[in-house]
């Protein structure tokens, strides 16, 4: 039986998915491409891949485009941890690669969490099985991180690097949307949905030792906190309103 013109690409997609030619998780040509590549309408090209759809095999998120579909990455936000552990813990392979590594003065903002001006600050990129996962920026007060260099802190958590017994956190997550940077590092496209992470972390005495944020790819990152309680609100835990800015 002959194929419609749409099966006909969704076909090709699926071989060139299942070769390797495309990244899971990563961004499939844009449907201008597609049409272009496949001489076909845009209706065409869109029922091929809304059948990729169906079987699993791609999936589109508002303003990031087609990617090949993968299950999200979960944390978990009923302990402190790594980036490192969630990732090791879920069975991927994980890697960081330092961006940026410099001390310095301290946005204010952040001075004022960490009581100090004096900073060492340091952006990173994580990935998960090669693919990019998380772009974090990290804060720590210049007396506490005087010694570490930038192999230090590209090797190891500063969790493991720094001399000092850690307590407690507090963390936020907010929805937004990617940077034109951020869309180029995060392999996304700009305007994208993310979820950014903002945690301070302080010593089992108190003292503010690490600010951080984190930006993640919405469509590869799911957050799960497990409730030991059951109350009559079915809201999620932790959900508050904030005033738009």
């Amino acid at each position: 039986m002959r194929h419609h013109r749409y099966q006909e690409i969704a076909d090709s997609l699926r071989r060139r998915i299942e070769a390797g030619e495309f990244i899971v998780g990563g961004l499939l040509p844009s449907e201008a491409d597609l049409v272009e590549r496949y001489k076909a309408s845009r209706v065409t090209v869109r029922r091929a891949l809304e059948d990729l759809r169906a079987e699993a095999l791609v999936d589109s998120r508002q303003g990031s485009g087609w990617f090949v579909a993968t299950d999200p990455l979960p944390q978990n936000l009923g302990r402190l941890g790594t980036i490192e552990d969630q990732l090791l813990a879920s069975g991927r392979t994980s890697e960081r690669r330092i961006l940026d590594f410099a001390f310095g003065e301290a946005p204010l903002e952040v001075a004022e969490l960490l009581g100090t001006a004096k900073v060492l600050m340091t952006r990173r990129l994580n990935l998960a099985d090669g693919e990019p996962f998380a772009l974090v920026t990290v804060w720590c007060p210049e007396a506490m991180a005087s010694k570490l260099s930038r192999d230090d802190v590209e090797a190891r958590p500063f969790y493991e690097l720094l001399d000092v017994e850690l307590g407690s956190a507090r963390q936020r997550i907010r929805g937004g949307v990617a940077t034109v940077e951020e869309a180029e590092l995060l392999g996304m496209l700009p305007g994208g949905p993310v979820l950014r992470c903002r945690r301070l972390t302080e010593s089992v005495d108190g003292r503010p030792v690490l600010a951080s944020e984190h930006t993640f790819p919405a469509h590869r990152t799911e957050f799960v906190v497990d409730l030991s309680t059951a109350e009559r609100s079915i809201a999620p835990s932790g959900l508050r309103l904030v005033e738009e800015t």
